[in-house]
């Protein structure tokens, strides 16, 4: 998801990049979501962070990061939403999240692969794009190992 270590003092920059006040709570998602290499569910999410925060923030605190442009939904083969960091090139009013995702079959990780090329996509006239949702289906280089 990230390619660099990022601490509290990091997380804490970018929340006030993003004019959000510094919370426990925004912290511990970020802190959690990043040290992933995999999109992660709410519900996996709630279950990581425990007592420290209730389900209604947590969704608040995920609403807020996909407004502002840290974070991008993926949704996976049953339909549920997994989130991941967005690129630094995101923003509120830009999301830069256009690339492949891969949902593997065995263990049902999502993964952002940021680094594959788009194919270019020629619309016909009259059609505007409002995102574009690209997903791969198979097995992960993890479940493919055992």
């Amino acid at each position: 998801m990230t390619s660099r270590v990022l601490n509290d003092k990091d997380f804490a920059g970018l929340l006030q990049r993003n004019q959000l006040k510094v919370t426990a709570p925004r912290l511990g998602v970020l802190k959690i979501m990043a040290d992933r290499d995999s999109a992660i569910s709410q519900p996996v999410l709630e279950k990581l962070m425990g007592a420290e925060v209730d389900r209604v923030t947590l969704y608040r605190v995920l609403k807020t990061f996909e407004e502002k442009g840290i974070l991008h939904k993926v949704i996976d083969l049953n339909g549920t939403a997994h989130y991941a960091i967005c690129s630094s090139n995101c923003s509120e009013h830009n999301h830069q999240d256009e690339h492949f995702h891969f949902n593997c079959t065995q263990c049902k990780q999502v993964y952002c692969l940021n680094d594959m090329h788009l194919p270019a996509i020629h619309l016909p006239e009259g059609f505007e794009a409002a995102s574009v949702s690209l997903s791969i289906t198979g097995v992960c280089n993890h479940c493919s190992k055992e």
